[in-house]
Order: C-alpha cells, then structure tokens, then sequence
C-alpha cells in the first residue's frame, strides 16, 4: 500500500534555528480533504520555505456515493472522521499554532456539508471549510511553481482528483524570481470515483474505456479552442505538469518501483508514449491484478483505469509529449501562506483533548 512520505522534494533544507516561544517559528499544517484521501503536512517555518516535521495520508473516499445522492454517507463521514482524529492528534503533539484545513469536490457538492463541518470541529477541533476551484488552483499552483520550466511561456497544469479534475492554464515568465500568472482554469465533474461508480472498476473492456477517454477530450475542447493551446503546443512553447494520484501512480509504476517513494516520483518526467502503454497494460487487468502492483494497492485498484483514461484524454487532445510528475500540490501552497502570515486558525480544543505538551516539540 502507497505511503506518504515524511518530507517533500521543496522543503529538504535543514531546519533553521527556532525559539519555541516565538510564533514566527512555531509549527503551521496544511490538511487537504479530497474526494479520495485525507493529507496533511506538519511544518516549521524556515525563513520563506518551510522544514516538514510530520506528514500524514489516509484514503478515505469521502465522495463515495455523492455523484448519485448528493449527499455524504454516515460510512464516508465516519472514516474521515477517523483520519481527521489521527491529524488533529498529530498537530496537537506537534505543537502547532495555526492550521487551515481545506474540502474540495465532494464537500462542494454535498448538501450536508454544513452538518459534517459541525462534526468535525466538535470532533477533532479542526476548522473546514470548502474552497472553490479558483482557491484549489491558486494553492496547486503555489505548491506546484518550483517545478516549472521559465523557458517555456505556457503551462498546462492538472489534478485528476476523486471527483473532478482541475485544469489550470498559466503564462511563465522568463525570470525564475517572477510568479507564473493564471489565465483560465476549470472544474470538471470527472473524477476517479465518478467514473469507478459510472463504468466499474474491475474489469473495464477496452470499449469502455475508450469512452470515457472520448468523454473526458469532448469536455476540454472548449478550454482548448478558447486559449489556441494546441497551435502553442505545435509552436513548442507548452510544458505540461500533472500533480494526481493517478500520474504519480503511473510514475511509480513506468520506474518499476518495489514500494512507492515520492522522493524518486516527484518532478520525474512521463512520456506520454509510455503513458498509453502503461494505460493500457492496467486497464487488461483486473482488480487483482492492479491491486498487486506495490504502487497501486487494493485501495486504488479500482479507481486507477479512470484516472488513466482522463489523462490518456489529457495527453491525446494536447500531445506535449511528456509531462512532469509532481506529487505536491493544495498543502504546499497552504503552507507558503501560513509562513507568509496569511489565513489560518488555531486548533480548538476536542472534547477529551489534554493541553499540548511542549516537551512533545521536536
């Protein structure tokens, strides 16, 4: 089963000298509530970058079910509730001052968000809140920035998430000090999890599969017309960066790893050659068989072959070439924002909480 890794590629510098009384360097944490999983990143400001000192992921599938009944399920909220307890445990003996906790896709779309929200501050004392997919890119985008190429003038930037992918189309400037600027971005409803309930997620015949590649591409031609991406693409000034499970997955798979290692995934390159071979070497197997590959798991097994099929869309309609993995993303840019004093909120107390513990601090 994939594990998440202790510290980022972005944040390896050593950590700077702090003094614990001080809040400019006391811990920030950034969660990311997604359709499919539960992160979070404990950090300690190193002057402008920051020194991960506790990480945490959990499936949780938290948008099962929301496609068809816009609404969370008591199963769904239960294990998030569970993975939230184990974050909020982790901030707690970490020591930190301010968090922010952000829901995307299937919290959008839930008509019980508002109560599940309630639960979770009762809960665990972490503040959630729903962030639109214009906040989603902006932090993906922050999390994300290192990673571009300033040679190239365009970027396509994605997450193909559990239930929507996000798309970002950015200008890059030439100069690796100045921000890359957002033109457009959109929000799509086909996620992993959208698509595993739709087609099924054991054996998907080779048909099948071609129409949710045929699905996915028709819903991007507008985006694409819009902005003339693929006459830039011809033009050779498109760099293409994916930052979803389903391409870091497929990094880990095309380098034969025995167990997944975001430090050898993150800011690889995937040609996209080797991305439809790979596509399709998963989608002739089933279940079982996806689920034995030590990148993939039972946990993802089932919802690998959409992913696939949307970025197999995603390369098919903008044919860069190769992309480039970045397994970073909402809760890096989080915390570039807490360590630059913007936004975020102190835990509130559980209702069994003790008082923090200094002698827990690292």
């Amino acid at each position: 089963m994939r594990a998440d890794p202790p510290e980022p590629a972005a944040s390896r510098r050593p950590p700077a000298r702090h003094n614990g009384g001080d809040p400019r360097y006391r811990p920030v944490a950034a969660i990311d509530l997604g359709s499919n999983n539960c992160r979070l990143l404990v950090a300690r400001p190193n002057g402008v970058r920051f020194h991960v000192i506790d990480a945490f992921s959990r499936i949780v599938r938290l948008g099962e079910g929301v496609g068809q009944t816009g609404m969370l399920s008591p199963t769904a909220i239960d294990r998030c509730l569970e993975a939230l307890g184990v974050c909020a445990a982790k901030m707690r003996r970490r020591g930190v001052s301010r968090h922010r906790a952000v829901a995307t896709e299937a919290c959008r779309r839930a008509g019980n968000f508002a109560d599940f929200q309630d639960q979770v501050a009762g809960a665990t004392g972490i503040a959630l809140e729903v962030i639109s997919p214009g906040e989603e890119a902006r932090l993906a985008l922050k999390g994300c920035a290192e990673l571009l190429d300033p040679a190239l003038s365009r970027a396509l930037m994605f997450d193909i998430g559990g239930g929507s992918t996000e798309l970002v189309w950015l200008k890059v400037d030439g100069d690796r000090r100045a921000r890359p600027s957002v033109i457009d971005a959109i929000s799509l409803p086909l996620g992993v999890m959208l698509l595993a309930e739709r087609h099924g997620g054991d054996q998907v015949p080779p048909e099948t599969y071609e129409s949710m590649v045929a699905e996915t591409r028709k819903s991007l031609e507008n985006f694409d017309r819009r902005h003339g991406i693929r006459e830039l693409i011809a033009e050779g000034q498109v760099q293409m960066i994916g930052s979803s499970g389903t391409v870091t997955t497929l990094g880990g798979v095309f380098q034969g790893l025995p167990r997944y290692d975001r430090s050898v995934v993150d800011g690889s390159f995937l040609d996209f050659c080797e991305v439809a071979r790979i596509s399709r070497e998963l989608c002739a197997l089933d279940f079982d068989g996806r689920a034995a590959h030590p990148c993939i798991g039972r946990e993802r097994a089932d919802l690998v072959v959409g992913g696939c099929a949307v970025l197999e869309a995603i390369c098919r309609l903008w044919p860069v070439g190769r992309l480039r993995i970045a397994d970073r993303g909402v809760r890096e840019g989080i915390l570039i924002d807490l360590i630059a004093g913007r936004g975020g909120k102190p835990l509130s107390a559980g209702p069994s909480d003790p008082p923090p513990s200094r002698a827990a601090l690292p």
